[in-house]
């Protein structure tokens, strides 16, 4: 029996760093099945690619062996009959294009449809699906964004991305994001932050003209924003930027932020946060006691009141208050915690 499988909501970019970061951290389960986090884990430098969104209508074909070919809206499995946005009717008439794309699939990944189910993923746009944006100038076509192997009915299972990129036939008004202008963005996962004013500007520049739109020849025509996607330990992750001039939908902006004072902060934190200071603060809350978790809090509080009674003179040059830099002092301390407890077993 055919089910639908939806394409996964986009995310923002405060949890996927949240998301990335317990996958960092992560060490294993307990004995009781509970998950082991390690913040002392060095974080990574990851690359970010993005691919310019389009403001249309999220569609999808899926195929295995059993159920044959069916189409999609983001939420039904639909037909020329319950159509959304001519969609159906699209793909019933390029079926035969479809169904090659599907093959091309399966036979490079030795994917076997008995089992598994195989969906190209993408945006129907054009001219009466929405308004307000550049691409709505251009007749109707389908946006390649994604391809995903599943298994529906085993509800274990965890499916699976593959690379979409060559995944289009433009004769037909099947084409590919990835093949429109893309970015790249070095995360530092140490400062994350520190890469908004970068998204924010990229999404400034696809918001006033979108490169899509251009290609095909629309000059000036608004552009949605962008889908940032990266993949670390086999999981793909994404997030969706949009600008504040697209008012045709719900607006999600970065914020900007201050990069002077981040580094700042960060200076001050590496300034602060020395390993006397931990020794200092191990033998004022522990004494001769092993370091104990439950008293994390206790060795935070001793932490940032040290720093904020010995160190504000030095805070105050820098322009720095207590509430801009105790989170980043506990993050660290925290690392240093967990690290020390660590080689001490």
């Amino acid at each position: 029996m055919k089910k639908h499988i939806s394409y996964p909501k986009i995310a923002q970019f405060r949890n996927v760093v949240a998301n990335i970061n317990r996958e960092i951290t992560f060490t294993g389960l307990d004995s009781e099945g509970n998950a082991i986090y390690d913040p002392s884990i060095k974080k990574p430098i990851l690359t970010f690619t993005g691919t310019v969104k389009l403001h249309g209508t999220n569609a999808s074909v899926c195929f295995n062996s059993q159920d044959g070919f069916w189409i999609q809206s983001r939420k039904n499995i639909i037909t020329i009959e319950k159509d959304n946005a001519g969609f159906a009717f699209f793909a019933e008439s390029n079926k035969v294009e479809f169904c090659a794309l599907l093959d091309s699939i399966i036979n490079e990944h030795q994917i076997d449809t008995n089992e598994f189910t195989v969906s190209i993923y993408g945006e129907w746009a054009g001219k009466g699906i929405q308004k307000g944006v550049g691409i709505s100038q251009l007749d109707k076509a389908f946006y390649v964004f994604g391809v995903k192997v599943s298994k529906p009915q085993d509800v274990e299972f965890n499916a699976y991305w593959l690379d979409s990129k060559s995944i289009k036939k433009p004769e037909c008004g099947i084409y590919n994001v990835a093949d429109y202008q893309t970015f790249t963005i070095d995360v530092d996962f140490n400062m994350p932050q520190l890469a908004q004013n970068k998204f924010a500007e990229i999404t400034e520049q696809v918001e006033k003209e979108c490169p899509i739109a251009k290609a095909f020849g629309i000059k000036n025509g608004i552009g949605e924003g962008v889908v940032w996607s990266v993949e670390y330990k086999d999981n793909v992750h994404r997030f969706k930027v949009k600008g504040d001039e697209h008012s045709v939908t719900k607006v999600k902006k970065l914020a900007n932020v201050d990069v002077e004072k981040l580094k700042n902060i960060q200076e001050f934190v590496e300034y602060a946060v020395t390993e006397n200071r931990f020794k200092q603060a191990i033998e004022n809350v522990f004494g001769s006691d092993d370091l104990d978790v439950k008293k994390m809090g206790d060795f935070i509080r001793w932490f940032v009141n040290d720093i904020a009674t010995e160190e504000m003179d030095t805070m105050t040059e820098n322009n720095l208050e207590p509430k801009d830099v105790n989170k980043y002092i506990s993050t660290k301390v925290r690392e240093m915690f967990f690290k020390a407890q660590n080689q001490s077993k």
